[in-house]
């Protein structure tokens, strides 16, 4: 099933001020919010779209990605329907949202924090070829990882943990107050085992009680064709391992683009420069210019002019969203000799005389701006 539009699904216009987003967020979170709804699979659903939605739409550099390029910009930080979204992850962001203050119950283990790890970044440089095709890349990535010792408990042997005396193994602790509106439920995390439920009778010698330690990892990174410098793509749960038995953050992989021998990138497009001599130009020849792919012969019109462009009709750069592939433009460009010999001397002045070595433009002639419209309007 296609994604809904996040703009749509939080009924918000594109343009809406982050103010608007969370408050327009709130309100369907209550609405849908699984203590209100037991048992309602549907409601669920529609918790985590909302959920997902604003979680792209909150960060700014998320809702830049996805405004340009749609879902594909956002990569797998969000998966289709909401279902992707960790229930945890949703309910450990609503300390942000509702202040700490959110009245629903949401007694047992959902009351517990769930300790996320921190995310990581890593560039990636790919060549012009790369990005033609798409390509895979494995990297080491230094990061924290759950501690063997103690399985990422914290606890030695995995078991030297006790359920919180305060919150009873809630997570939360809650207290109700006389306000002018009536009674008032607020819950809080519990300020004794900081909301996990549960605290540590003995620490593991390895990790001394985080459940994390240093390490590394070869990740495996799928570089979809067509992406561009500045891109970032999202692996979820590939960063650094949440402390005691928590949720890993994610790894962002910002794309670079490797400087190109014969290449510039221009949108999809490649711009290429091939130097012909005045002979060439005048009399007519074909060349053989560089590709993605390989070569190509080309043909070079007696008269061609210098400046001419030649395009080379989908042998650029396919579209990030697969809406076809950019072009080749090869730009020509005339070689006036800098040094010359007494004959070349001599065979140069007989000619410039001559009638048909006087510039002579028509209205066929484009210029160079005129040129340039046409080809990259």
């Amino acid at each position: 099933m296609s994604k809904r539009d996040y703009y749509e699904v939080l009924g918000v216009p594109r343009n809406a001020a982050a103010e608007e987003i969370k408050k327009s967020y709130r309100k369907l979170a209550i609405k849908y919010h699984p203590d209100k709804n037991p048992g309602d699979k549907a409601a669920e659903e529609k918790f985590k779209e909302a959920a997902e939605a604003y979680e792209v739409l909150s960060d700014d550099g998320k809702r830049q990605r996805y405004d340009q390029f749609g879902h594909a910009g956002v990569g797998s930080s969000a998966a289709g329907g909401g279902g992707g979204m960790n229930m945890d992850d949703i309910f450990s962001n609503f300390g942000d949202i509702f202040g700490g203050a959110f009245g629903f119950g949401g007694g047992g283990q959902r009351g517990r924090r769930a300790n996320r790890g921190s995310n990581l970044r890593v560039k990636v440089k790919l060549t012009l070829e790369e990005i033609a095709t798409g390509t895979e890349k494995k990297i080491k990535v230094a990061k924290y990882v759950s501690c063997d010792k103690c399985r990422g408990s914290g606890a030695a042997n995995g078991s030297a943990y006790s359920t919180c005396n305060t919150c009873h193994g809630r997570g939360q602790v809650s207290r109700v107050t006389d306000t002018i509106l009536g009674r008032m439920q607020t819950t809080t995390v519990c300020p004794a085992c900081g909301g996990e439920g549960q605290t540590i009778t003995d620490k593991c010698k390895s990790c001394y009680g985080d459940g994390i330690v240093r390490g590394e990892e070869v990740i495996s990174i799928r570089i979809p064709p067509g992406v561009s410098e500045g891109i970032q793509l999202n692996m979820s749960g590939k960063g650094n391992a949440g402390p005691r038995s928590g949720v890993a953050g994610d790894l962002i992989i910002a794309i670079e683009e490797a400087e190109h021998e014969h290449f510039v990138r221009d949108g999809n497009n490649i711009l290429h420069e091939y130097h012909i001599s005045i002979a060439d130009a005048a009399l007519g020849t074909s060349i053989e210019v560089p590709t993605l792919e390989g070569k190509a012969r080309v043909k070079i019109d007696a008269g061609t002019q210098s400046g001419k462009i030649l395009r080379l009709k989908g042998k650029g750069l396919p579209d990030l969203n697969g809406y076809g592939r950019g072009d080749l433009l090869v730009s020509v460009q005339v070689w006036t000799p800098q040094q010359l010999s007494s004959e070349e001397r001599q065979l140069i002045e007989k000619l410039r005389e001559s009638k048909n070595f006087q510039p002579a433009p028509g209205k066929k002639d484009k210029g160079f701006f005129e040129r340039m419209r046409e080809y990259f309007s």
